[in-house]
């Protein structure tokens, strides 16, 4: 059995922690209230938060975390699961040899005209240029299709055929030291001020660890406890090592896997939740709930991890968190594709109220550094393990787009196959009386909006959308005059 884990956290700590052991989890962030979290249980127990011990408020916190984590997934799933309509596969590597020759020779030359044309084009900061197209351009080529129920993804998606379970796992940290609890610092000040009371002394981190079984609902929380003693601190040493940065965010304002290391003289307990994330004890929780931890494991070689940046930047980033499904595959097309289980995003729809046409579609306008950078297309990525194409697409439009799922509804799909990689788009409209408010959520997108359905081809579209709009264009209207 493959189970799919879930950290709630973008800690990156956390994530080393669990790679390093061969589990590579999908991050989701919490974006939890910590404070009003902490009131809140205090209000409900008639004590002030003070007078909770570090034990309660990490445990405390670590639920709040996994539950928000997991009410977000649940209405992914429940989109997913209310799904309406047709998937549609088109095989364009299928088609006459002649043709896609035909189809490659036009693209060499839509290639010319559009370096020409970037040129003089004023916008000097659109790089659409469609020699680094990372999808042949199919334009003109009779692509075969195939008409599937919309929930038949799993015959396209190899891992989600043998992931039946998704684990979601909360943490949160705190540093216990003469009788009071610390937090995340957040100022220089206030760093420097409690790293001078924690030299040479002995304190105890604290992390909570909450486990939810996504499917069943079952849930398993636990904290780890440790003892750490800190050398004699000069005041010129704690002033480097605040000038570090390190300390503003992290529990107890230390860590022990970068420049605080070497101030730790001991360590008595488990090491790991130091780290922020208890393997023997998550191992534990696993267990606890029915699996085996080897279950997780899912850990493969990914090339070129590099951290997204500034998306109006054409300097390729350096760092990346990798989520499950990240990496470059070379495809049967020929061309580099990103997504180990293909790639999917969502073509959202507005509809006018009185007449139920579509008005409007949300899009994106992509980060320079990414492939085609400076073209729009829609908010979409790489699909996760364990997760069908509609499941990864949601996922990814949130993420991206804060395309939020419990106001669309899902009412078609079209799958590009390329043999051992695909790109699904979701076809998805507004729900009646609901309103979803795009913008971007990361730096993949220099700017995500509403865009007039009849202004979307004045756009300086990426390949694969160019050539798919008019088709795109004419589903979407199909659907919403069926609705």
């Amino acid at each position: 059995m493959t189970v799919s884990l879930i950290l709630a956290s973008q800690s990156p700590a956390r994530r080393a922690v669990l790679a390093a052991a061969g589990v590579i989890p999908v991050i989701h962030v919490s974006e939890v209230d910590e404070p009003a979290a902490l009131r809140n249980a205090a209000n409900a127990r008639g004590v002030s938060v003070e007078q909770m011990s570090a034990e309660e408020r990490v445990s405390i916190l670590a639920q709040a975390k996994a539950f928000a984590v997991y009410e977000s997934w649940k209405l992914v799933a429940s989109a997913a699961a209310s799904a309406s309509g047709n998937l549609v596969v088109g095989y364009p590597l299928e088609a006459e040899a002649s043709v896609t020759e035909s189809a490659e020779s036009a693209e060499s030359e839509s290639s010319e005209s559009s370096v020409k044309a970037l040129a003089n084009d004023s916008q000097s900061d659109v790089t659409h240029n469609v020699d680094t197209a990372q999808t042949r351009d199919f334009s003109g080529v009779k692509v075969p299709t195939k008409t599937f129920d919309i929930h038949d993804f799993a015959h396209m998606n190899e891992y989600c055929k043998d992931c039946n379970s998704v684990l979601i796992v909360g943490c949160d940290s705190m540093f216990l030291l003469d009788g009071e609890c610390y937090g995340k610092p957040h100022t220089p000040a206030l760093a420097a001020a409690r790293i001078k009371q924690m030299s040479g002394k002995t304190g105890e981190l604290f992390t909570g660890h909450c486990l939810i079984d996504a499917k069943s609902g079952k849930t398993v929380c636990k904290v780890s406890r440790a003892s750490v003693t800190f050398a004699h601190m000069s005041d010129e040493e704690i002033r480097a090592y605040v000038e570090t940065g390190e300390p503003l965010e992290v529990a107890g304002s230390f860590t022990l896997e970068g420049f605080g290391g070497a101030f730790i003289e001991g360590i008595q307990g488990d090491p790991h939740g130091v780290l922020g994330i208890s393997l023997p004890l998550l191992r534990q929780m696993v267990c606890d709930l029915g699996y085996a931890w080897p279950d997780l494991w899912n850990s493969r070689k990914l090339e070129g991890e590099a951290i997204k940046d500034d998306p109006s930047s054409a300097q390729v980033p350096k760092e990346n968190v990798h989520q499950p499904g990240d990496g470059w595959v070379m495809c049967d097309c020929g061309r580099k594709h990103w997504g180990h289980n293909g790639a999917a995003g969502v073509l959202l729809a507005r509809r006018d109220d009185a007449t139920g046409r579509v008005t409007h579609v949300v899009m994106q306008h992509r980060a320079l550094w990414s492939a085609e950078g400076g073209t729009w297309g829609i908010p979409g990525g790489a699909i996760s393990d364990g997760e069908t194409a509609i499941e990864g697409a949601l996922r990814e439009s949130f993420e991206e787009a804060n395309i939020t799922s419990q106001d669309i509804d899902v009412v078609g799909a079209y799958c590009e196959n390329h043999g051992n990689w695909r790109y699904t788009t979701v076809f998805a409209f507004e729900k009646p009386g609901h309103c979803v408010n795009p913008c971007a959520h990361d730096d993949e997108s220099m700017e995500i909006k509403w865009v007039p359905i009849d202004d979307v081809p004045k756009l300086k579209l990426l390949t694969a959308m160019r050539t798919d709009w008019p088709s795109f264009r004419a589903r979407l209207d199909s659907l919403a005059s069926q609705r």
